[in-house]
């Protein structure tokens, strides 16, 4: 794409499969972003050069994803001035220290932390941060959230009506 406001890094292609929902979830908006593979142990100067452009290159925000002891989004909050979203990857032979890792930062670098593996809210996150600056995307999300409600409230209203039938 090519004015991505949104970068989504992760540290191995392993967790394309979790991370791919915030990609989609930001098109599904009209979001431009773009998809990286960046290790914190692997490639830690390219973690670090990625964060530190980040926006001299006109993102906005960086969602990181990785699991295991998922360094990449606190280095990486670390290293820019944007707002970083981490998204703990947790696979059945894991334990929670991604989720961990990244709730335990220090005081002076802030990391937003979505639930495990909620690459998804990552996403709405970051849209919600874009609207605060663009009406366009705005109101996009604010059609999101009613079409959220509308759906809640009509299924409230069969629930009740099968209900009301089941006692008849």
């Amino acid at each position: 794409m090519s004015n991505p406001l949104v970068g989504i890094i992760m540290g191995s292609d392993s967790d394309l499969d979790i991370m791919g929902s915030a990609a989609k979830t930001l098109e599904e908006f009209g979001v431009e972003n773009e998809v990286r593979i960046i290790s914190a142990h692997r490639t830690p100067a390219e973690m670090a050069e990625y964060a530190q452009q980040a926006a001299s290159r006109g993102l906005k925000v960086i969602i990181a994803g990785a699991g295991g002891s998922a360094h990449l989004p606190g280095m990486t909050a670390s290293d820019t001035d944007l707002p970083v979203i981490a998204v703990p990857v947790k696979r059945d032979h894991h334990g929670h220290e991604a989720i961990y890792s990244s709730i335990k930062m220090p005081p002076g670098i802030p990391l937003a932390v979505m639930p495990e593996n909620g690459a998804k809210n990552a996403a709405l996150l970051a849209i919600r941060i874009l609207a605060l600056g663009n009406p366009a995307i705005a109101e996009k999300y604010a059609a999101f959230v009613e079409k959220q409600r509308s759906e809640v409230i009509n299924k409230d209203t069969q629930a009740q009506a099968d209900w009301e039938s089941l006692l008849k």
